[in-house]
């Protein structure tokens, strides 16, 4: 299953060049990566979070084209590439109907909410991460 985030260029985000820089497809990552995991976990804003501590610890951007200041949103795709012991790892891409501005593959770890130690994925954050795995 597939998430879509609308994300929406705002004029700062515009360089030199007349299109997005390239640190903020970053934030459009981000921006659709946290929506994504709290429907993952039900819960409102960045409650995923709350529930299931983890942190980023990879993220690789393909820059395919540019993105143009525009009032229409771009779609950002987040789903599930896989799901390990402790980690997990998100894809996601940066699209306008058929047209494919960037892809980008996005690492997690769990960690305990205190110390910030790698834990193990819990089999209810497991299950969740699941049903959005992509066949």
């Amino acid at each position: 299953m597939t998430f879509s985030y609308p994300a929406l260029v705002r004029w700062s985000d515009i360089d030199s060049y007349d299109h997005v820089n390239n640190v903020r497809y970053f934030d459009y990552f981000q921006e659709a990566r946290i929506a994504f995991l709290a429907q993952v976990a039900e819960l409102p804003d960045a409650g995923f979070f709350d529930v299931y501590p983890c942190v980023l610890v990879s993220q690789t951007v393909d820059y395919l084209r540019p993105i143009v200041l525009r009032h229409p949103p771009y779609d950002v795709e987040v789903w599930v590439d896989a799901v390990g012991n402790s980690s997990y790892t998100l894809g996601s891409r940066i699209v306008d109907g058929d047209a494919v501005y960037a892809k980008a593959t996005s690492v997690l770890v769990a960690v305990e909410a205190v110390t910030h130690v790698k834990r193990a994925l819990g089999d209810a954050e497991r299950s969740a991460l699941t049903r959005y795995l992509r066949q």
